[in-house]
């Protein structure tokens, strides 16, 4: 018997919890030993629930608990939740977390307290929720050099992206819309501002490329600013809108950034609509792989967790793989050289200056929506981003501009 406690008993907690007791013979089939859930924490008391006897509201309980061997933090945020994580590990209970913010601040410190106490710290639902993608990278791609991975890792911006393709409404409209239905926080910033894909990506290219990236290193830009009339132009020209979040290695170091993307039925992540996440992964081996799933949700998410705690139940006192496994910071190249087209948007009057700066081989002007028959739009060539920058400063005033993946 395997003793494990659950820190947070909210959608995902309890979805742990659903999950070990739903699918317990194969779970304890697959874990080689039976897994018996002994504590939860929480500050709440749940009258008639099925946790009540087990339920505790002091984390003492469990942390002092030699049965309890393993523990799933799934509380969120950073307080407490490094501080219990760090002494769960410290007294030799793995951890396995779903919390892709701790994992990003601390996750390279943890896993170092992990190691010293022969004991595992497993975050694969930290990202896309149930999609299988740190443990393809750990277990999977190790005869693989990967060079790229580029992700949907936002199911709350992919759902809202979509919404206003579908239904040609307005950002605020969808967002609200999201809010209603639980897709988005009251609190939205760190979706749509993209924030949270910027751990997600941080996290993967750390596990790909070895060395811990910081995601505050990462170029971040969200979704706040895009229009319908954006969308309308992508569609015009057979685009999708798309948040992707990127890490790339080359010649001059790796690369990062997330930011809104027009792609092309062509790209692996173009057909990813509604709440769905996905991972596109090269390997020099094995090519293009991707990965696709729900990367939100009580029970998506929960089994990535409890197959967190299977891991760690096979493991036992051994140490798992995992590519993130040196101290130093990576430091990210810069992404100015990066060369790719820009959809510009510009007021008709400046047709003739957009000319001379930017040397668009034609200008799309079939669209009129509402007020915007005064106003075109052009692809540029080839740009890097420090010359595409350079340009718009000399070119003055631009309606909006979307980079072309």
């Amino acid at each position: 018997m395997i003793g494990c406690a659950i820190l947070g008993y909210g959608t995902v907690g309890s979805g742990v919890y659903n999950v070990i007791r739903s699918n317990c013979g194969l779970v304890n089939e697959r874990a080689g030993d039976d897994i018996e859930v002994r504590r939860v924490l929480d500050l709440r008391e749940f009258p008639g629930d099925p946790v009540e006897s087990i339920l505790t509201h002091d984390f003492e309980d469990i942390v002092n608990d030699p049965e309890v061997r393993i523990v799933v933090e799934v509380m969120g945020g950073l307080k407490p939740a490094f501080d219990f994580t760090k002494r769960c590990l410290e007294a030799g209970k793995n951890v396995c977390t779903s919390n892709k913010e701790l994992v990003a601040e601390h996750g390279l410190e943890l896993m170092r307290i992990a190691r010293q106490n022969d004991v595992n710290y497993f975050f694969e639902a930290s990202c896309g929720g149930g999609i299988p993608i740190i443990r393809a990278l750990n277990d999977c791609l190790t005869a693989d050099c990967v060079d790229e991975i580029t992700g949907i890792l936002n199911g709350t911006t992919n759902y809202i992206l979509t919404q206003m393709t579908d239904e040609g409404a307005d950002f605020d409209d969808v967002l609200k819309q999201a809010q209603e239905m639980g897709f988005a926080e009251r609190d939205p910033s760190a979706d749509i501002d993209a924030f949270d894909p910027a751990r997600k990506i941080a996290i993967l290219a750390s596990i790909a490329f070895g060395s811990s990236v910081d995601y505050r290193d990462v170029y971040t830009e969200g979704i706040r600013d895009i229009s319908a009339e954006d969308i309308q132009y992508a569609a015009t020209l057979g685009y999708a809108v798309k948040l992707l979040a990127s890490a790339v290695k080359s010649d001059d170091g790796v690369r990062a950034w997330v930011a809104p993307m027009l792609i092309s039925p062509d790209h692996p992540l173009y057909s990813i609509n509604g709440v769905m996440n996905a991972v596109y992964v090269h390997g020099n081996m094995l090519g293009d792989a991707v990965f696709t799933g729900a990367g939100a949700g009580s029970l998506p998410t929960a089994s990535a967790v409890v197959a967190d705690v299977i891991d760690a139940a096979r493991h036992g006192g051994k140490r798992a793989y995992c590519g993130w496994k040196k101290d130093e910071k990576l430091t990210l190249a810069s992404n100015e050289d990066i060369k790719r087209k820009f959809l510009v948007r510009i007021k008709t009057e400046d047709v003739g200056n957009a000319t001379s700066v930017f040397a668009p081989e034609g200008f799309l002007d079939t669209i009129t929506i509402g007020d915007l028959d005064d106003e075109v739009a052009f692809i540029t060539p080839d740009l890097s981003e420090k010359d595409f920058e350079e340009r718009a400063n000399t070119f003055g005033k631009i309606v909006s501009r979307i980079r072309i993946g």
